[in-house]
């Protein structure tokens, strides 16, 4: 069973802060996209656009319930949260669900390879925002602002682990 879980938009610092906490912690951190590349033999964001976005949260689930097996931070995919299943492996762990400003997000991830903010980046991260908030609520103990500098958000972070 994984310490905690972190849940949350593209650019909520899911990937950054999970480091951050585990060094913190003394354990391991898996990111989900990261195993799922290894599963895949190709990056998350390119498996994505090739296989598309149905056999993509399938192959995500897999990966989530591999990282959940270990003793360890887990980062999770933004959109993991979209199926059924994955909320239901969530439900049973200590899921976090960072968030920040749509501004914030929108600078974290300008200029990465995001495949579903497509070309009007603002409008989609509106969208999954609305879709997803509910979900994210669904499965989070609790919500983590994580605007302003790292180590802010880390001790809120932290706060809320403890």
């Amino acid at each position: 069973m994984a310490r905690v879980v972190l849940v949350g938009l593209p650019g909520a610092g899911k990937s950054t802060l999970a480091r951050a906490l585990a060094e913190r912690l003394g354990c391991a951190v898996l990111d989900t996209d990261e195993v799922l590349a290894r599963r895949v033999a190709t990056p998350a964001a390119t498996y994505l656009r090739d296989a598309g976005e149905e056999r993509f949260r399938a192959a995500e689930v897999e990966a989530l319930v591999e990282a959940l097996d270990a003793d360890a931070v887990v980062a999770t995919g933004a959109g993991v949260v979209t199926r059924a299943d994955a909320r239901d492996l969530l439900a049973g762990e200590r899921t976090l669900w960072l968030d920040a400003p749509d501004a914030t997000l929108l600078e974290r991830v300008a200029g990465g390879d995001r495949p579903l903010l497509g070309e009007h980046p603002a409008a989609a991260l509106a969208r999954l925002r609305a879709e997803r908030s509910p979900l994210y609520r669904a499965v989070a103990s609790a919500v983590v602002d994580t605007s302003g500098p790292l180590d802010e958000a880390l001790e809120r972070l932290s706060e809320a682990v403890s």
